[in-house]
């Protein structure tokens, strides 16, 4: 069965953190500046992440899950300190 690919086009517009949100740019805040109001522009500059619904939608296209903002940080996987993994073989070993 083939891979499944990405969409490259949403590949170039989204940026993903490393805990899983994702960062885009506003829309209507490149040009054209001068007829919008200073509050508009101002609201424009604000939170470059994506809502948690708006993400959602996007899973399908990069097929993969994204975290959002209401999942907590340590749903995340981390992987363990060389220290950890000491730790844990020697409590394995007892």
């Amino acid at each position: 069965m083939p891979k499944n690919k990405i969409h490259k086009g949403l590949t170039k517009r989204i940026r993903i953190s490393k805990t899983g949100k994702v960062r885009h740019r506003s829309a209507n805040h490149k040009h054209l500046r001068s007829g919008k109001g200073g509050k508009r522009l101002r609201q424009l500059r604000k939170d470059p992440y994506m809502s948690n619904p708006d993400a959602k939608r996007l899973e399908k296209l990069l097929f993969r899950r994204l975290r959002g903002r209401t999942q907590p940080r340590t749903a995340l996987r981390k992987s363990p300190s060389p220290a950890e993994r000491r730790a844990a073989q020697e409590s394995k070993k007892d």
